[in-house]
């Protein structure tokens, strides 16, 4: 059978199964998933022997030192996954809530009510535990799954659906409702993305590359997020006291993730006091600094930024640094070089704090706060599936309640329209 027909088969027998997984109630789901928990235990050795031929082809074909820490499956990462699956289990079902009920002149009652997506695919590069993690919140949202990881984790993300078809099938449920792509060939991919009659949601996650890619070839909607390119602008009436922690934690504890400080702006009113004070701790941290005219004439060690520069994802320790006018200038550099991902201000000034909500477009603006808030668990979902940085048909975290959508429905008592 080709690739083609393969994939297509794959994706009309999970639509077929997401019917099934649409309407099982949410015990019998956490059944499924605490049941998926148990076999990650019981077959711990297993399931790291095959991670470990993924690890052995990595190291021949020379992947560096932190992609095969992110491919291992280690006790802590299988740990990790399991205790991931209960903070699933402990999530509110979102399926079947109903929410606006109104009565209608005509004597009808319309409410919404949330029902799931559909089927969602998958595509991920490296970290094989996103296996468990996104089919946990797919099968609790009552979605078929279609998971296709990088080539790179291919052993271990067969033996991991195998466990998430097992705990399917243990609970009389059809198992083509979680489906792994088993085949390397990136041809694959291509055909994927083409099944628009059976796939309601194309979920990309890794590095720009791969989501401009599936955005650009996909003919079924992409839940998109390109880069973080996240900012704090220090107002002039920041308390500066603050600023410093919020600034090295967004940009220190984590720098290679998506919310992490990427451009940092400081009023010129505080910046000849504040930028050599925080200039000393980046040093400290061992961050490089590139930066306007004035930064550099502030911070001497700090390098004068490239056109090129500015808006840059950097994911390491470095950041650019601007000093401005206004908030109304910051607003407009965040405007021209943001990705819409997470924005931050450290102002004591209430109406420049709500001023800066209300005005600057990104899935997450925050007063106060570390960029590093932008993440499903710390924000209240429990988890997350991913961060979108469009508008439709979700903006920032995706939890559980994001993975389903809102129909009408309609109670009536004979009714006609006139």
């Amino acid at each position: 059978m080709t690739i083609e027909k393969t994939i297509q088969l794959m994706a009309e027998k999970t639509k077929t199964a997401s019917q099934d997984l649409a309407t099982l109630s949410t015990a019998i789901k956490n059944n499924v998933l605490r049941d998926v928990a148990e076999l990650l235990h019981a077959q711990k050795k297993q399931i790291q022997a095959e991670n470990a031929k993924d690890l052995t082809a990595g190291q021949k074909q020379g992947l560096s030192e932190p992609m095969l820490d992110r491919l291992k499956l280690s006790d802590k990462v299988v740990d990790s996954m399991i205790s991931g699956l209960e903070d699933v289990i402990n999530l509110p079902d979102p399926v079947g809530r109903i929410s606006d009920m109104s009565k209608r002149p005509s004597g009808i009652s319309v409410g919404r009510m949330r029902v799931p997506l559909g089927v969602v695919a998958m595509i991920y590069e490296s970290r094989p535990n996103v296996t468990i993690d996104a089919a946990a919140l797919c099968l609790k949202a009552g979605n078929g799954v279609i998971l296709r990881g990088g080539s790179e984790a291919i052993h271990s993300n067969i033996i991991l659906a195998g466990i998430l078809q097992q705990a399917l099938q243990k609970n009389n449920i059809n198992p083509d409702g979680v489906q792994v792509i088993d085949t390397t060939d990136r041809e694959a991919i291509q055909f994927l993305l083409q099944q628009e009659e059976s796939i309601d949601l194309i979920i990309p996650r890794g590095g720009e590359g791969l989501i401009r890619f599936v955005s650009e070839n996909s003919r079924i909607p992409v839940l998109k997020h390109y880069k973080g390119v996240c900012h704090i602008y220090v107002d002039s009436d920041a308390d500066l006291s603050k600023a410093t922690p919020i600034i090295i934690n967004s940009k220190v504890q984590r720098p290679g993730v998506c919310n992490a400080l990427e451009g940092l702006l400081i009023h010129r009113h505080v910046a000849p006091d504040y930028l050599p004070r925080i200039g000393a701790e980046f040093e400290k941290a061992g961050v490089v600094m590139v930066g306007c005219n004035e930064t550099v004439a502030l911070c001497p060690k700090a390098e004068v930024a490239t056109v090129d520069d500015w808006g840059t994802e950097w994911l390491a320790l470095k950041l650019c640094v601007k000093v401005v006018g206004s908030v109304e200038e910051a607003k407009h550099y965040i405007s021209r070089y943001g990705s819409r991902h997470t924005e931050s201000i450290i102002t004591e000034n209430y109406s420049t704090g709500q001023d800066f909500l209300a005005s600057v477009d990104a899935s997450a603006v925050m007063i106060n706060a570390s960029t590093r808030f932008n993440d499903g668990g710390q924000l209240g979902l429990g988890t997350e599936i991913g961060i979108s940085t469009t508008k439709l048909h979700s903006y920032g975290p995706m939890g559980l309640e994001e993975l389903t959508t809102r129909k009408f429905i309609v109670y009536g008592s004979g009714q006609v329209r006139d």
